[in-house]
């Protein structure tokens, strides 16, 4: 099996166990009720299940992208760019103010 595939199943493994963890935290913490709501439904095992599969699809994507960025060369030696060459100063600018005149025929 290509080094590839299997680096994809891993991290897809890890994605859906982070996934699970994520679920049982819900589930254990109780948030928005959803304990209560699991257990008193008919189809509350069916609801942690989309739920656990849809965080999973996220967490592998997220875990399977990470692991492909990291793959990348780390830059060796000092890096390198454009020193700032301009130096920023504050020019001052006069406020002017409307006559009483100009500001009336501005509201009509």
């Amino acid at each position: 099996m290509p080094k590839l595939i299997k680096l994809y199943i891993r991290n897809v493994i890890i994605g859906f166990a982070i996934a699970g963890a994520f679920v049982a935290m819900l589930l254990w913490f109780n948030v928005m009720n959803l304990w209560s709501l699991v257990t008193s439904s008919d189809s509350g095992v069916l609801a942690v299940f989309i739920l656990w599969f849809m965080n999973g699809i996220v967490f592998a994507g997220v875990q399977f992208a990470w692991a492909i960025m990291s793959l990348a060369d780390k830059p060796k030696g000092p890096r390198g760019g454009t020193p700032v060459a301009h130096q920023f100063q504050p020019v001052r600018v006069e406020a002017e103010t409307r006559k009483t005149g100009q500001a009336r025929q501005l509201r009509r």
